[in-house]
């Protein structure tokens, strides 16, 4: 009976905190949006692709248009958090939810703009596509 009234004690796990890059977030961003919108929450997937994340450090921010929209986001925020701190090694990442009213939608619409991005994300994007003869019109 002493044994069972005991707290039981667990040993902190060491969960792994690995360095990504904006790179890697966005893509992991995209695919979990890509993943709902595949299961029918369109409404989700446009709220995830409605804006690029930003990146500062392990801190994500998105801005997002009304308190409504951020509603509706937070609901879904764990499985996203789950979802990048699994396939991004890193379960220090957290998302701050920015409304911003007077909020203009900078989706990239096609994947010259998507391209675009890219490039400003990351320059060697370009010695890349060029080194392996890779073309957008594909």
């Amino acid at each position: 009976m002493e044994q069972n009234s005991k707290p039981i004690i667990r040993e902190t796990a060491h969960l792994p905190t690995e360095a990504f890059t904006e790179t890697e977030m966005l893509l992991q961003w995209t695919k979990y949006a890509q993943r709902l919108g595949d299961k029918g929450y369109k409404i989700m997937e446009s709220l995830l692709l409605i804006n690029d994340p930003v990146l500062k450090g392990t801190s994500i921010s998105i801005e997002l248009p009304n308190e409504g929209s951020k509603l509706d986001f937070e609901k879904e925020m764990n499985g996203l958090l789950g979802h990048l701190r699994g396939h991004l090694h890193n379960h220090d990442i957290t998302i701050e939810v920015i409304v911003n009213e007077s909020f203009e939608s900078r989706k990239t619409f096609n994947d010259q703009d998507r391209y675009n991005r890219l490039h400003e994300i990351n320059p060697n994007i370009e010695l890349l596509r060029t080194t392996f003869g890779l073309d957008l019109d594909a």
